[in-house]
């Protein structure tokens, strides 16, 4: 890997995903903030720069590994990977969790009128972001393909152009999704419940953790890893048919 001076948090966890519990730690966000380096975060948090960079490089030495390595994957299994495990599992888990919180809501909310701003929070993030995976689904995913066929063509079909505007949209709806998660987890308690708390109330908070966690996987996954490959395969297809 380069210096730590130069590559970014979302490299940092591209190359090696165990990465991310130790950003996480340190309040770092890795998925939507991935472009920054470890040098201006640390900076910006007053965190100990050689402290975060030793458990870094502990974590990325140690031999007990079972990340999967997203770079060296074709775009269409990255997509494939993605449609299936990611959008799936919103699709799943949002009805589940709406009617959750319908139910905590209706039972707890006297006594703890958070829930109410948690539940109409996590109500935009399912409306926002159904409508941006079927957005990737409709139209960004269909455009990365017909760039992987004009590669194949040794590049004798035209490039789809523009693709960095469709980029830029998606990657400000993850920067609001983000925002959303992080005003949940400030209402939730970094989602503990109350310790008289009842089983509704341990398991809604235990899906809403969860969710937050395949969220950031999910957005590290395009924001690092998808969207610079394919900006980087049209430019270099731009150029190939400019000569």
């Amino acid at each position: 890997m380069p210096s730590s001076q130069y590559i970014t948090i979302g490299e940092f966890v591209s190359h090696d995903f165990r990465t991310a519990s130790i950003f996480s730690k340190y309040g770092i966000d890795f998925f939507c903030g991935g472009q920054r380096t470890i040098e201006e975060v640390c900076d910006k948090k007053s965190i100990n720069h050689g402290q975060l960079l030793e458990e870094l490089t502990e974590i990325i030495l140690s031999t007990n590994t079972n990340t999967i390595d997203f770079n060296s994957w074709p775009l269409d299994l990255l997509i494939d990977y993605i449609l299936k495990k990611h959008h799936r599992y919103v699709g799943a888990k949002v009805p589940a969790i709406l009617s959750a919180l319908d139910k905590l809501c209706q039972t707890h909310s006297g006594e703890h009128p958070e829930l109410l701003e948690i539940k109409s929070l996590f109500e935009g993030c399912a409306t926002d972001l159904l409508g941006h995976l079927k957005k990737e689904e409709q139209q960004l995913f269909p455009i990365i393909a017909k760039l992987e066929k004009a590669t194949q063509l040794d590049a004798t079909a035209p490039a789809p152009v523009g693709i960095d505007n469709s980029i830029a949209t998606l990657r400000h709806e993850h920067d609001l999704e983000g925002a959303r998660f992080r005003k949940i987890k400030i209402l939730t308690h970094n989602y503990a419940p109350p310790a008289d708390s009842c089983n509704t109330y341990r398991i809604t908070y235990a899906m809403l953790r969860d969710f937050e966690q395949d969220l950031q996987e999910h957005i590290h996954i395009e924001n690092n890893i998808l969207f610079p490959r394919v900006i980087k395969l049209e430019q270099k297809l731009l150029k190939q048919q400019a000569n």
